[in-house]
């Protein structure tokens, strides 16, 4: 039984099907997770900003043009960071890949006896055991594969976009980080540091109950767990720009 399982397990592998339900889930929770990310320390920097421009007593004006500066300087440098983590991923993993192929064609006895080891680890013996790595090792591309993942570790992110990680980066940073400027840029000299303060706090929770899609926690939780962090570090950022009045 177990070795049909396994069979039917590499015929799914070598496969090229359009991902399911679940697949799909999962590669959307990779985009979400850069999402969330970005959009919360967007928000938390950019109100960062405000509040110690408000605790200062910052004239509108030099709040505006030191907000939007922080928040489209700190979008391309999360963005730039992202893309060159993701193509550094993607050339490590190439070059691991291209090792562990190289010692399949030149030690195979050796790799073969690995596969083993894993199997037998994961509470294989005998025949099953015997019939297990012949199959694992009958294909090198899942022989590969399965090394790479079982005894390196490494998840294969070859297919996700460099490119497009750092657009969206770059874009959740920007959007929500406009969030606290918004009151200022729509009522200028009418706005306030409690209005900003509410959009912040609203926009906070949002983003945090987004983590609800990976996550198994509440999403009310999940939204208060982000509003305390994120209040938090505007309370230090208000605080430090108000000391600082009052010493200057």
């Amino acid at each position: 039984m177990r070795r049909a399982v396994f069979v039917v397990m590499i015929k799914k592998m070598n496969m090229k099907n359009p991902p399911d339900a679940r697949e799909q889930h999962i590669r959307t929770g990779r985009y979400l997770k850069d999402i969330i990310f970005a959009a919360s320390d967007g928000i938390v920097a950019s109100f960062a900003v405000v509040g110690a421009a408000a605790g200062g007593s910052f004239p509108v004006s030099v709040l505006l043009v030191i907000g939007s500066a922080e928040l489209f300087a700190e979008a391309l440098s999360m963005a730039s960071a992202n893309y060159l983590g993701t193509r550094s991923e993607q050339q490590f993993y190439k070059k691991e890949e291209a090792e562990e192929y190289r010692e399949v064609k030149e030690i195979p006895d050796k790799e073969r006896e690995e596969i083993r080891e894993i199997l037998a680890a994961k509470g294989y013996a005998g025949a099953d055991l015997d019939a297990m790595t012949a199959l694992v090792t009958s294909n090198e591309k899942f022989w590969v594969e399965f090394m790479m993942l079982e005894e390196l570790k490494l998840y294969n992110p070859v297919e996700d976009s460099a490119m497009k990680n750092a657009v969206i980066t770059f874009s959740a940073f920007v959007v929500a980080g406009a969030i606290p400027l918004l009151p200022y840029l729509v009522l200028e000299k009418n706005a306030t540091f409690l209005l900003s303060a509410v959009c912040t706090a609203a926009a906070l929770f949002v983003v945090g109950a987004m983590r609800k899609f990976f996550s198994a926690q509440s999403w009310i939780m999940l939204g208060l767990e982000m509003l305390a962090v994120g209040g938090a570090a505007a309370a230090v950022a208000y605080g430090i720009g108000f000391v600082i009045k009052t010493l200057v």
